[in-house]
């Protein structure tokens, strides 16, 4: 089968497309066909997901069928539409533990399925289990016309909570605003702070999820709310490192956190899956909650598919199809 890989040293991160043998599933492991897959910026970053001097299998997230089943893994048969965390899924076939793999609602197409498991699920980690987003809640998302941006943009609406975005194109943001963004920013600065408060009638928000990195971090606190919340997910601008105002911290009782799959347990991660089928899957299949598919590339095109998104055209999800 074809499988694109990812070859590393301390400055470049180089896509090569290789033949490999056919996998066969283990016990509690799914063979699957893959029929779509996201495209993620963070696997190109390299000390992010991906270690300097490492070559590994590109993909991280899928949507196909079952084609085979290890003999403990019972709950999907072959022909079974599923989508989850599959390392490894820019190929013809991947392994998927069982435990990660989800069923795909019917409203979804596979270019839909393909795009949502780990933007979402890190969306619903961030907004719904960190986050405590609730209803009549305010959320800002700094660089909010990417893919983790727009999910949380869907969710956010589908809790019912008001968004301020952040963003350099003000043709983005427009699109954006007919998904429900109430108040939209058109900047790459940090400068955003009197809108937000401005917005917010002066008390600032509940949650920030800080798609963008260090240059914002400190302004992004200065939004916060009593007892807000801030997420950090992404560092697009390579910026590591921010100052971290201690008196507003402590005065405002604020929380800061991370998001991230790099260090957690296959039980941790098995049971994100769970929650996110049990809680966010329904409102997929009621049409609530759908991924916004910027353009989807055919299976040899992926280094186009990565300049598209390294070129920052894209509002999404960039997907590529199967390749067979």
């Amino acid at each position: 089968m074809r499988a694109w890989w990812l070859n590393t040293d301390d400055h470049e991160a180089r896509t090569e497309l290789r033949e490999t043998p056919l996998p066969e599933p283990g016990p509690r492991q799914l063979l699957v066909r893959v029929r779509a897959a996201g495209l993620n910026r963070g696997e190109f970053i390299i000390g992010g997901l991906t270690k300097a001097g490492s070559a590994k299998p590109l993909g991280i997230e899928g949507a196909g069928e079952v084609v085979k089943a290890g003999a403990e893994a019972t709950r999907f048969a072959p022909g079974a539409r599923v989508m989850g965390r599959f390392p490894g899924a820019m190929a013809d076939y991947v392994l998927a533990n069982e435990a990660d793999a989800m069923p795909v609602p019917d409203a979804l197409t596979w270019e839909e399925a393909g795009a949502m498991p780990t933007t979402y699920m890190v969306t619903h980690d961030m907004l719904v289990l960190q986050g405590g987003l609730r209803a009549g809640g305010w959320l800002l998302v700094t660089g909010v016309t990417a893919g983790v941006g727009v999910a949380s943009l869907q969710l956010a609406k589908a809790l019912g909570a008001k968004v301020i975005g952040t963003s350099g194109s003000r043709e983005k943001l427009a699109r954006l605003q007919a998904l429900g963004l109430d108040v939209a920013v058109c900047t790459r600065a940090p400068d955003f702070q009197a809108q937000v408060m401005d917005a917010t009638g002066g008390t600032g928000v509940n949650l920030v999820v800080n798609n963008v990195g260090g240059t914002v971090f400190a302004e992004c606190v200065r939004c916060l709310a009593f007892e807000g919340r801030l997420a950090t997910v992404g560092y697009v601008d390579g910026v590591l490192k921010s100052e971290i105002d201690l008196q507003a911290l402590h005065a405002k009782r604020l929380v800061l956190f991370g998001v991230s799959q790099k260090m957690t347990s296959a039980a941790q991660k098995a049971e994100g899956a769970r929650r996110f089928e049990q809680e966010m899957l329904p409102l997929a299949a009621q049409g609530r909650l759908r991924p916004l598919v910027d353009r989807v590339f055919a299976f040899d095109q992926l280094p186009a598919a990565r300049a598209h998104m390294e070129a920052n055209a894209h509002v999404g999800k960039i997907v590529i199809a199967g390749g067979q």
